[in-house]
């Protein structure tokens, strides 16, 4: 009952993942025209009814280029009931048996689950997977901890009003001091990229090109926002937002120091969770933080700033590993912990001069 996706059941696919509980944009085709460096692949498991039960999408790519063999990573995997391990198992064999045709060194996932569903982590344990050790703050391939929101129906002013006190007279004080948030084009790439890019430097994580980020907006069409603050036309926050299924995320912002106090980050979160009642979304997704950090943490402030929003703290499971063939991913995985710190020390001091820059940003995942 294993089947493989083709351009023939892609719509169906799309569909399911949409009206899926556990639908994510990162399982989509459209998210698989974001990374044209790896290949995509999907399958799904029916049932009796020959209707879809499950499904789960794969990004694969050569880890060494002189090399057979390759990475195949499942971001936000599977899409199913996360209690039928019947389903769960044919998924999972079905992407077992993709990557050996790929000479897959590692299966990597990390599901949209809980932590607290210890029956899932149990189970897919008992298939082979292993947990991977670390990814607690911002090291994993993708947030370990977030807030979301849960919408649940509700108008925007009762969302407004179950908003922590300060958080509302934020929102209220931006508009006053004549913050205005447009849903703009690739025209203002530029600007949000430079916001970004001293963004990264400041706080010590990696930017992505501008070429990137417009690309978004064209892969994932209506499914994609760059949301812009300005004040007297001048271009002082922006955020990248993605709507799919029953769920908004927000995936990127930056902000210019100069204008902090016109508190432009609170009005552009607002407008977000207002596209996401606007989409009748159940959930508000603000991404990762750090954890539940001391006040005197370097990043309590993002924390604070998102839980002023009153959503829930969520502890998903993490990065769990299929490993296929132990020593390539041993080697693999020092080879890519030190490009890695290799990447940040070289962008770094490449842009260093951008740390004296008026232009200021924060965190990607928030204020």
């Amino acid at each position: 009952m294993i089947e493989r996706i083709t351009d023939a059941t892609l719509a169906e696919f799309e569909a399911f993942n949409q009206s899926h509980p556990k639908g994510n944009f990162a399982q989509s085709s459209y998210w698989a025209k974001q990374k044209p460096m790896w290949k995509w692949e999907a399958v799904a498991c029916r049932g009796d009814d020959g209707k879809i039960r499950g499904t789960i999408s794969m990004l694969i790519r050569k880890a060494i280029p002189a090399l057979p063999y390759t990475i195949v990573y499942s971001c936000r995997g599977p899409v199913c009931d996360i209690h039928d391990h019947e389903t769960i198992a044919e998924l999972i064999e079905g992407a077992r048996q993709i990557a050996r045709e790929n000479k897959a060194y590692v299966f990597k996932i990390d599901p949209d689950v809980p932590s607290s569903e210890t029956e899932f982590s149990d189970y897919l344990h008992s298939l082979g997977f292993v947990s991977r050790e670390g990814g607690k703050g911002f090291d994993a391939l993708q947030p370990r901890y977030v807030f979301r929101l849960a919408l649940n129906g509700r108008t925007e002013d009762e969302l407004l009003a179950s908003f922590h006190q300060k958080t509302r007279y934020n929102i209220r004080l931006a508009k006053r001091k004549g913050v205005e948030v447009r849903i703009c084009g690739k025209e203002m790439i530029p600007a949000f990229s430079e916001l970004m890019l001293v963004t990264g430097v400041r706080d010590g994580f990696v930017t992505r090109q501008p070429e990137y980020f417009a690309a978004m907006l064209d892969n994932l069409g209506e499914h994609c926002r760059l949301y812009m603050a300005f004040h007297e036309d001048e271009p002082i926050a922006g955020t990248l937002a993605i709507w799919y299924g029953d769920k908004v995320w927000y995936l990127y912002g930056a902000s210019s120091n100069e204008h902090r106090n016109l508190m432009p980050n609170y009005l552009l979160q607002w407008e977000m969770i207002r596209w996401a009642v606007e989409k009748n979304c159940r959930i508000y997704d603000f991404r990762g933080v750090p954890g539940l950090v001391p006040e005197d943490h370097p990043l309590y402030g993002l924390v604070k700033f998102k839980r002023g929003f009153n959503g829930d703290y969520t502890e998903f499971v993490g990065e769990m590993d299929l490993i296929l063939k132990p020593f390539i991913n041993r080697s693999a995985q020092i080879g890519f912990d030190t490009l890695r710190w290799a990447r940040e020390k070289v962008y770094m001091i490449r842009h260093r001069d951008k740390k004296t820059d008026h232009v200021k940003g924060t965190p990607s995942n928030g204020q």
